[in-house]
């Protein structure tokens, strides 16, 4: 008389007893169907040995027997022959039973093959095979790859966050540390990357007489604090009243104004009666503003453009903070950002988001396939508004009515896959805490701006959140593996070699500097580097594969050498690092060696 199933857990998991039991109800039910698999694969006592916990292969195993539709879900109600047909009949047929018993049974006892002992790279692979696979294993760890990830602001690496959570877009650094060997407290604990910026006055504080100090002081802070430097010239940050600050110009606005170079007003310069945000702004459309503001930006550009230690600029040339583009006309921003772009030719330019500017910029570098990126300040803004007529949840936003519109307008959708996009927070992240925003839509939303450089201005991370943007800055800009590298075994000292790559970058943005991937070819101490021709620049977001032939260095000598791989400045010096766990030689990831015949 046919059995009657057990009903324990039909739909859900069942424990070894019960995927045994499922297992020989099958095989007595269809006998005809397993006649063809060994003996000990239609035994009870196998199968309970099998899957034991003692043998330890089983377990991923019984993981998904335990889960088998046909054992729970599809299970059916008797274990007659009929019943066992209908579970097994539709598409493959009944042979799915002997051959799932008998997949399952190859996994659960699967024995390696013996391998020779491993003392010599050359050691684990046969006189006979001609290639070699190298996989390393990948780093989670954090990176000091330059060009990418979380800044400070107005300070650098190691220095002492702000206090509180209020910060200040005028008083830019004016001391300057030696070295960034201290970890960041309740912040990113290291950067490669800071952000600083001052007010037109404090660098051109008499006409024609330039306060360099600061910028110098600032690259080199940065070169020894291991970062490079964003920087933006700002026209005015600040409304001065001129009852309480006198000004030192003979002629200047009454009452109110802006902190411009007092110099500025003796030119005979026009002010706007009703400014954006105070009385007394300077006309930027007016010939005076085009003449001087851009006499600075030349003299600046024509020291610093190209400076190893600056990152980019910021192309800001009217308004408060250099942001918005203050009063200035359509026609008026067309001429100022044109003499950055004429100006600086080697150092990354930015663009100011929403700005008639940023819009000129990009039409000019899809022109002339300049590479512009673009600079947005407000990132994170989620604010609530507190008006009678508009709910609360409805108000006006960046996130929402700002940037999409912006990035569309100004026509920079795009721009991420040729040059760097920077967010810059709206208030900080301690602000974020504070006003309740959600972090993981914010952080969600710069991934989604493929942002290469976050800066939060150096306010304290709040404890809640600090692991959330750590891994964010983790991911932003690049972050390369190497899945996978294919080298041969054998190499003739002059001859071609083969080289297969298969990296992938995580991150969400490419890298924008022309470096060079790199093998490094050494014996003893003698080291020789070969670049690729393949252009880092490509590898987006995602797998990236690629093959080519390089050139075995003449000079090898016959015998062991050892390879390993970079990412190299023009002096083929290692300047970025792969996401590999192994530890580096010299700046070089060790890969493997080669045999030079």
């Amino acid at each position: 008389m046919p059995r009657k199933m057990s009903s324990a857990r039909k739909t859900g998991t069942l424990t070894t007893k019960q995927v045994v039991d499922r297992i020989m109800q099958a095989v007595e039910a269809l006998p005809e169907v397993v006649k063809e698999l060994p003996e000990h694969l239609r035994s009870r006592k196998h199968w309970m040995k099998t899957l034991a916990p003692a043998n330890k292969r089983a377990a991923p195993v019984l993981e998904v027997l335990r889960e088998l539709p046909a054992f729970t879900n599809h299970a059916p109600k008797s274990s007659t022959k009929a019943a066992w047909t209908k579970v097994f009949e539709r598409h493959m047929g009944l042979s799915q039973l002997a051959m799932t018993l008998k997949e399952a049974d190859q996994v659960a006892n699967f024995k390696p093959v013996k391998r020779r002992i491993v003392s010599h790279w050359r050691d684990a692979f046969g006189p006979q095979e001609t290639v070699q696979r190298v996989r390393p294993k990948e780093s989670f760890g954090y990176l000091p790859n330059p060009h990418r990830g979380t800044t400070t602001f107005q300070r650098f690496q190691g220095e002492d966050t702000y206090p509180a959570f209020i910060t200040s877009d005028t008083h830019g650094p004016l001391s300057f540390p030696t070295d960034g060997k201290r970890e960041n407290v309740k912040f990113i604990p290291r950067t490669t990357l800071t952000y600083c910026r001052w007010p037109w006055a404090w660098l051109e504080p008499e006409k024609g007489k330039f306060d360099w100090r600061i910028v110098d002081g600032t690259l080199a802070a940065a070169r020894a604090c291991g970062q490079t430097a964003q920087l933006r010239f700002q026209p005015y940050t600040i409304r001065v009243d001129y009852d309480k600050v006198p000004p030192q110009s003979k002629r200047h606005p009454p009452k109110s104004s802006v902190n411009i170079p007092d110099w500025y007003w003796d030119t005979g310069a026009p002010w706007v009666e009703d400014g954006t945000y105070a009385p007394h702004e300077p006309d930027s459309n007016d010939p005076l503003y085009l003449e001087h503001f851009g006499a600075f930006i030349r003299a600046f550009a024509k020291r610093y453009d190209g400076h190893p230690d600056l990152e980019s600029i910021d192309m800001a040339y009217a308004g408060f903070w250099g942001e918005s583009g203050g009063n200035s006309t359509p026609e008026t921003a067309q001429k100022l950002t044109d003499i950055y772009l004429e100006c600086f030719t080697r150092t990354t330019l930015l663009s100011m988001l929403g700005t008639p500017g940023c819009a000129h910029a990009a039409k000019t570098g899809a022109a002339t396939g300049r590479r512009i990126g673009w600079r947005a300040d407000c990132i994170g803004d989620l604010r609530l508004g507190n008006s009678p007529d508009v709910p609360a949840r409805l108000s006006w936003n960046h996130t929402y009515d700002a940037y999409p519109k912006e990035i569309q307008q100004c026509g920079v959708k795009d721009a991420w896959k040729t040059a760097p996009v920077t967010m810059e927070t709206c208030g900080n992240v301690a602000t974020w805490v504070l006003h309740g925003y959600d972090i993981d839509r914010i952080i969600e939303e710069g991934y989604k701006y493929h942002t290469s450089v976050f800066m939060p201005k150096n306010v304290f991370y709040p404890e809640k959140v600090r692991e959330r943007l750590t891994a964010f800055d983790r991911k932003i800009g690049y972050r390369f593996v190497l899945r996978q590298a294919l080298l041969p075994i054998e190499v003739q000292a002059g001859a071609r070699m083969k080289v297969e790559m298969f990296t992938d970058n995580v991150g969400v943005a490419p890298i924008y500097r022309p470096y060079k991937l790199a093998l490094r070819f050494k014996q003893g101490k003698t080291a020789h580097v070969v670049p690729f021709e393949q252009d880092i620049r490509t590898w987006l977001p995602g797998h990236n594969w690629f093959s080519e032939e390089l050139t075995v260095p003449q000079a090898l000598e016959r015998g062991d050498t050892k390879v390993a791989l970079g990412i190299v400045d023009e002096s083929h010096q290692p300047r970025v690092w792969f996401a590999i766990d192994e530890k580096l030689d010299e700046g070089w990831h060790p890969l493997t060696g080669v045999e030079v015949k």
